[in-house]
């Protein structure tokens, strides 16, 4: 008698971007699976799609949400995609949350999760390298903490982090320096060289796998060095946790409108001309850009 192979079912299905060549290519809509929920919105990811865009062809997405109710669920998925709920990494919004709040809060997630493992460390003048959406979920995290002044290094004049509670930029290059220093642009050396001695060096952003800090400068400088990657050593009711705790943070102390100018709705036929404007000056203004694939 032969026995039966029964395959797992794949957690998603129906990606809507393919990198391919450098340049992103839309997919056709497909149907949902049954138990799967449709991709609804996603949310773009620049500096790590931007290198996306220059390796080998894959499916391209950071983060999708789907409706199920009047809540959202979020899962690490590509773009536009259908998936289970059940999704490993999936987190989900109390009823009625906003897709700009969704959105920003995963960014604040993981932040919250990363400072976690920081040292005790004074936040008040905190350094934070980089002005996309993972500096603004930090910047919103810290101050949720209790911080007041918060320092941004960015070359891009107005900023809309620079709107965010207690944020003052500051251009590349100056006098500043600081005890807690966190890389939120995936180059640790910039920021390295932030940091002063005996101080706190987090490293939030994703760095390029050939990236390298020292270790003679790491000794003779006695940073303490903190990786900051949100899914280390981590339970799933912390992480669930974390995201809640940022989505409420956001909703009940952040002004609607406030949130809403650090948010750019994109339809998602558009994303192909978006990820052309990615290594240049003619990408939004806005931290964080999200795809609207509900009649793409």
């Amino acid at each position: 008698m032969m026995s039966q192979r029964t395959t797992a079912r794949p957690p998603h299905a129906g990606a809507r971007i393919r990198l391919r060549a450098g340049a992103a290519h839309l997919l056709p809509a497909a149907g949902v699976p049954e138990g799967m929920v449709a991709g609804a919105f996603s949310v773009l990811s620049p500096g790590t799609e931007r290198r996306h865009l220059t390796g080998p062809g894959r499916d391209a997405g950071y983060m999708t949400l789907g409706q199920t109710g009047e809540a959202w669920v979020l899962a690490p998925v590509p773009h536009g995609a259908a998936f289970d709920p059940a999704h490993q990494g999936a987190v989900r919004t109390s009823p009625g949350t906003s897709v700009e709040v969704a959105a920003l809060a995963r960014f604040q997630q993981m932040a919250h999760l990363g400072l976690d493992r920081v040292p005790a460390a004074e936040l008040d003048g905190a350094l934070v390298v980089g002005s996309g959406p993972v500096a603004l979920g930090c910047v919103l995290e810290l101050h949720r903490r209790g911080a007041t002044n918060v320092r941004v290094v960015t070359s891009r004049r107005h900023a809309p982090i620079g709107r965010a509670p207690g944020v003052t930029c500051v251009a590349p290059g100056g006098p500043a320096t600081g005890r807690l220093v966190i890389d939120a642009a995936g180059d640790p050396l910039r920021a390295a060289a932030l940091t002063v001695p005996g101080g706190v060096l987090g490293l939030l952003g994703t760095p390029e796998a050939t990236a390298t800090l020292p270790a003679v400068e790491v000794h003779r400088a006695g940073w303490t060095v903190v990786g900051m990657h949100e899914l280390a050593a981590l339970s799933t009711d912390a992480y669930q946790g974390a995201y809640s705790t940022s989505a409420a943070f956001l909703t009940d102390r952040l002004a609607p409108e406030l949130l809403a100018s650090w948010c750019r709705r994109v339809p998602g036929v558009r994303a192909p001309e978006l990820y052309a404007l990615l290594g240049g000056a003619g990408r939004p203004a806005e931290p964080v850009v999200v795809f609207d694939w509900r009649t793409a």
